[in-house]
């Protein structure tokens, strides 16, 4: 295990693409602009306790002892969004084998109960790990989160401590204080991405009320009806304290945001851990950071003044790089044994 001197860093070897000035162009250059990468994945169907599923994507390497990194995508996102495929792809020119984690109903195939995903499914997340350790005992397990996903990573490695299964794991973009994020993203251009995520986690569940009425599933249909109308849902405020919460076992928004929120388990976390982070995030707070002394002595935080969210772009125009896909398969490599 690396030894951190300091738990919070500002200098590294990102350089801000010039030509993308601002938090907005860094966030939104990739998923609009970029060419995806085109890789061949085999889909892997993980069946829960509950009788749901989750779907994975493998890539790369098939050796037993080859190491293994579990990706976790984000709000709205899939297995195919681009930094994730950017990512998968780097690991398996360095040989590491990689498995990309769909969140229910995020595969592109409704999930089968009434309950979906959000930002404490922490418990989905223990189930996939279990999995993949049952699966490939001698490869050494680790994990990176962005977003949502960072968020979820990070509640379980400081629920389980020790336990958690992983040997290292990376979080970016982490919206630590669910709070005050579900209130940073009502301001300024940022209502924009609000907007956006609104109308997609509005269709999430308007397309399960039509898979449950065209099968005649009374129960589950009744279940998201009794939550009231999806209309006029303009803010996270709006859609998690009448969804998300009362679908998941919360009290309300404010008990969802307080339970889920990844800041409140930093202290917890034993394994190695390296946290990437946008001083401009458009999604965070600067105030909704963790402080130095909240991090445990395992986890490093690499703080950027500038790089958007889930954006770090650099490079020049012609030839843009993603400094994550840099960045993260280089701190995975350092704590890795070799083989």
């Amino acid at each position: 295990m690396n030894s951190f001197h300091s738990p919070v860093t500002t200098r590294t070897s990102f350089q801000p693409a010039w030509w993308l000035p601002g938090p907005h162009l860094q966030t939104l250059w990739s998923p609009f602009c970029r060419t995806p990468p085109h890789l061949h994945r085999q889909r892997e169907r993980l069946w829960l306790e509950d009788g749901d599923f989750l779907d994975l994507d493998w890539h790369g390497p098939h050796e037993a002892d080859a190491p293994l990194a579990l990706v976790l995508h984000g709000l709205t996102g899939s297995s195919t969004s681009l930094y994730v495929l950017g990512l998968q792809q780097e690991l398996a020119t360095r040989g590491w084998a990689s498995v990309a984690i769909n969140w229910r109903g995020c595969s592109g195939e409704p999930n089968l109960l009434p309950r979906g995903y959000h930002s404490g499914v922490s418990e989905d997340l223990a189930a996939t790990i279990r999995h993949l350790r049952a699966s490939r005992p001698l490869a050494p397990l680790y994990a990176v989160g962005y977003s949502l996903g960072g968020n979820v990573l990070l509640k379980h490695l400081g629920e389980t401590g020790e336990d958690c299964g992983l040997q290292g794991a990376v979080a970016v973009s982490v919206p630590y204080r669910l709070d005050q994020c579900a209130d940073r993203i009502a301001l300024g251009f940022s209502r924009v991405y609000q907007a956006h995520f609104m109308r997609e986690m509005v269709d999430y569940v308007k397309q399960k009320q039509r898979l449950f009425a065209h099968h005649g599933q009374t129960e589950h249909l009744c279940t998201l009806e009794r939550l009231g109308s999806l209309e006029g849902m303009r803010t996270f405020w709006d859609f998690d304290g009448r969804i998300t919460a009362p679908l998941h076992g919360f009290d309300d928004a404010h008990d969802y945001y307080r339970r889920a929120s990844s800041r409140y388990y930093l202290g917890g976390i034993r394994i190695p851990t390296l946290l990437i982070q946008s001083a401009d995030d458009p999604f965070v707070f600067r105030h909704s950071l963790p402080e130095a002394h909240e991090l445990s002595a395992t986890t490093r935080m690499e703080l950027h003044p500038r790089g958007g969210h889930v954006g770090f772009v650099e490079g020049s125009p012609r030839k843009p790089a993603y400094y994550l896909e840099r960045r993260i398969p280089d701190w995975l490599a350092s704590q890795t044994p070799e083989r």
